[in-house]
């Protein structure tokens, strides 16, 4: 049985209808969700560390998914038991706020995590996005994460690395906090959603300053909503030297074609191939097989 628990890390769906929209969609998938109860109360920061623990020790559970983002996900960060998380591996996805959680538990467990549609996204899915967070719960068969996907080159060339990254607002904010992300040797990508240019430039130029791309790999540019993604590009290339494979995948972000990534895996990025091939990966335990 493939049984999905729902936790509730950073905000609440409004609307009861989406929400019972995304759990019918995971049963059409092959999923049990095992609390199907519409939640109406918001947690605590430590009432939803809580939550996130009781899921990894339930050995009924094989996947944690993220009810929706939002914000305030990185409230639950101190209380986090990584220990307890390290000892009961299991798959644990989301986006967008989620990035504050996804990245601290690879780094601090080893355990890698799923970049992916939550709750409120499946609602209303496409075949793209439902397709590629099956591939990802049954162990990526698939290994080209761009199969499928459009592909704007920047900076040519090929890199491997650890794939890291999510929101860059969310972690923008975990910068010189016990939390923040190591981006040394990583393959990094960004996205963010209804942000002005201003605040991106602001938000990318504290990544520069904090010289959080002197060790990277490779990024990925994702969707920017309401921004182009050569106006982020430029942003970096106007302030550094961009010595590493660029380019900018829409698939990436608040959009309805999303792409599941595996935050952990290793990965070699190649441009002239138009690939992302995961090379090697840890799982936990994969779903249906």
């Amino acid at each position: 049985m493939n049984n999905v628990f729902i936790v509730t890390p950073s905000y609440l769906i409004k609307k009861k209808r989406d929400f019972t929209a995304g759990i019918r969609q995971l049963t059409r998938l092959g999923f049990h969700v095992l609390n199907p109860q519409f939640p109406q109360v918001l947690p605590s920061p430590q009432e939803k560390a809580d939550q996130i623990h009781r899921a990894f020790a339930d050995p009924r559970v094989d996947m944690i998914l993220a009810l929706r983002g939002g914000y305030s996900a990185m409230k639950s960060l101190p209380y986090l038991d990584f220990e307890l998380i390290k000892r009961h591996p299991k798959i644990i996805a989301g986006f967008s706020d989620l990035s504050a959680l996804l990245n601290p538990i690879f780094e601090r467990t080893g355990l890698m995590t799923l970049h992916a549609p939550m709750v409120i996204n499946l609602a209303t899915p496409t075949a793209f996005t439902l397709k590629s967070l099956v591939n990802a719960v049954k162990g990526y068969a698939e290994k080209n994460l761009l199969k499928g996907a459009r592909l704007k080159v920047y900076n040519p060339g090929s890199a491997r690395g650890i794939l890291k990254g999510g929101n860059l607002i969310t972690l923008t904010a975990l910068i010189h906090t016990d939390w923040e992300i190591d981006t040394t040797d990583a393959i990094l990508f960004l996205e963010d959603v209804d942000e002005k240019l201003h605040q991106v430039d602001r938000y990318l130029t504290q990544w520069i300053l904090a010289g959080k791309f002197k060790g990277v790999k490779a990024l990925i540019l994702g969707d920017f909503r309401g921004i182009r993604s050569r106006q982020v590009h430029d942003i970096l290339a106007s302030q550094m030297e961009l010595d590493f494979p660029v380019v900018h995948c829409p698939y990436i972000g608040h959009v309805a074609n999303k792409i599941t990534l595996p935050i952990g895996a290793e990965v070699e990025l190649n441009t002239d191939r138009r690939q992302l091939l995961i090379k090697k990966m840890k799982l936990f335990s994969t779903m249906g097989s």
